[in-house]
């Protein structure tokens, strides 16, 4: 059974080097996407501070389709290039906003919201199998730590799908 250490770390970029090993052994030998996206979300919502939602939308080939997440009920659909998720989907670049009401066409699932960063998930065939979301209450919560980050996370995340 997988126990999530607390995480130590006198650095923004440790914490996150603890968090992608602990990604690591928690996704280990599960290829469901499903099960690694509902665990993985419960794992960051769960250590890092600060955060109101985490999560994954798939992409469904047509739009973003709310997959699984720890936070309040979410928008269950996205269009491409519409919000922060669809623009770091159309885009396929990780997106930090610093205040989510100054992005052109924010899409408000939780208005309690107030920065987000969005980092696209592409398969090892660059296929588009989604986005990793998460938002928080502060303004300016994300920067370039967050932003290597999570965008490991991803790659965990990719990794073990197979």
């Amino acid at each position: 059974m997988f126990a999530a250490a607390t995480l130590e770390a006198a650095s923004k970029a440790g914490v996150y080097a603890q968090l992608v090993e602990q990604a690591r052994g928690l996704l280990a030998g599960e290829r469901d996407r499903v099960a690694n996206a509902a665990n993985l979300s419960a794992l960051v919502h769960d250590a890092l501070p600060d955060l109101n939602w985490v999560g994954i939308y798939f992409f469904d080939g047509r739009e973003l389709v709310v997959g699984p997440f720890q936070g309040k009920p979410a928008c269950v659909r996205i269009a491409l290039g519409k919000g922060v998720c669809g623009a770091a989907a159309a885009t396929r670049q990780t997106l930090v906003v610093r205040d989510v009401h100054e992005f052109p066409g924010h899409i408000a699932c939780d208005a309690a919201s107030n920065s987000e960063i969005v980092v696209p998930i592409v398969g090892r065939d660059d296929a588009l199998i989604g986005v990793w979301d998460v938002d928080s209450p502060k303004l300016d919560r994300f920067d370039d730590d967050d932003r290597a980050g999570m965008e490991a996370l991803v790659r965990v995340y990719v990794e073990s799908l197979g």
